[in-house]
């Protein structure tokens, strides 16, 4: 029979289980994902507490024992098993950056209380423009009150 412009795909029928074979455990069905996972974890987990140092090797890593120094062993390390007591010590990159941070806090500080060179130099530079301004302002009162007054003889 014809079926069209699409052909059905070459993976054969759909199989059904029925509730009698699901309830017998003898369904021809293939496991899911998620209960595969499951058994392996189970296996894992029973291995664990009988051999912790024997590990599954792959293809000739079996066969070959070799000693590499630069190999990491994962370490897994469960919720119920974790030291929350214990502290972890930082890494020179993290000490040096809380390091740094805590030193321009420092400078910061200094900086508002005007005890640095820098705020020398800024509260003196803006003393200085102050000083400018208030002469300038000075001198335009100035000008100002002398063009009235030639405005005021200009008149009489």
């Amino acid at each position: 029979m014809g079926r069209g412009k699409f052909k059905g795909k070459p993976t054969g029928h759909r199989h059904f289980s029925t509730p009698e074979e699901l309830l017998a455990g003898t369904s021809a069905r293939p496991r899911t994902f998620k209960q595969e996972e499951a058994e392996v974890e189970e296996e894992e987990e029973s291995e664990e507490e009988v051999e912790d140092e024997q590990e599954k090797k792959k293809g000739t890593q079996g066969i070959i024992e070799i000693e590499n120094p630069n190999l990491e062993r994962s370490k897994n390390v469960k919720a119920k098993d974790a030291d929350m007591g214990r502290t972890t010590e930082l890494s020179r990159r993290e000490r040096e950056e809380i390091e740094k941070q805590k030193a321009h806090e420092r400078y910061m500080r200094l900086q508002e209380q005007g005890k640095t060179e820098q705020a020398r130099k800024d509260l003196e530079r803006l003393a200085l423009i102050r000083q400018q301004r208030a002469e300038a302002a000075k001198k335009r009162e100035e000008e100002k009150a002398a063009k009235e007054q030639k405005k005021v003889e200009a008149r009489k």
